[in-house]
């Protein structure tokens, strides 16, 4: 475990080089509204297939540009019309798959929450595991899913965080930093748990990034 002085440089390098949200890579404006919230969802199942990360923040792009912006226009849109936006953004390897479980989740959301997932966050009241779980209900989400959605939607849902997952605490420990959430978070001072957590996990993703920061902070 590196000093608490060597732990802020590597931290302040980490969120200096690489403080940015997947979301805002994404282009999505995040905000408590169910249109960006649910360009997060679409976001956070394409990123949780085993698939290079730049294929797939382009494929949210593709969606977003093909009209498919919200549940209703995913769920209106034929198959055909989401396999070739998911090809549009590359993302070709689950793209028949995945268009089927885009016009499932798109109608199970609408239908069960109204389009809003603001009302799948009212309904677990708070409790973060319940919502966890809420989001595993919509088809193509698994835990790596949920989790990726519950890091970013932490900077407009307060109460979620401080949400660092097991990947984001394994980018910690390739970094020598704490692998205890609370410590992390003081270590970051005024820097968001969301960027925090976006920072840590391309620290787990590539050693290189580790590597550099590691290098700079010495």
């Amino acid at each position: 475990m590196p000093r608490r002085d060597t732990a802020d440089r590597v931290v302040a390098e980490l969120v200096g080089e690489h403080g940015r949200t997947y979301a805002e890579e994404a282009g999505i404006p995040l905000k408590d509204t169910p249109q960006p919230l649910y360009r997060l969802l679409l976001m956070a199942l394409l990123l949780s297939a085993r698939i290079r990360t730049s294929i797939a923040l382009e494929t949210v792009r593709a969606l977003q540009e093909a009209g498919l912006r919200d549940p209703r226009h995913m769920a209106g849109a034929d198959w055909q019309e989401r396999v070739e936006a998911l090809g549009r953004g590359g993302y070709r390897r689950y793209d028949e798959r995945t268009a089927t479980q885009l016009g499932d989740g798109a109608e199970l959301l609408t239908e069960r929450w109204g389009g809003d997932l603001r009302r799948m966050r009212k309904e677990a009241h708070g409790d973060v595991p319940e919502l966890r779980r809420l989001l595993q209900e919509i088809p193509g989400m698994g835990p790596a899913g949920a989790d990726i959605f519950l890091r970013e939607v932490q900077r407009v849902w307060p109460e979620v965080g401080p949400y660092l997952d097991a990947k984001a605490l394994s980018g910690a420990e390739r970094l020598g930093l704490p692998k205890d959430p609370q410590r992390l978070v003081r270590l970051a001072g005024d820097v968001e748990p969301a960027v925090l957590s976006a920072a840590l996990v391309r620290a787990a993703l590539d050693k290189n990034v580790a590597q550099e920061v590691l290098e700079h902070a010495a």
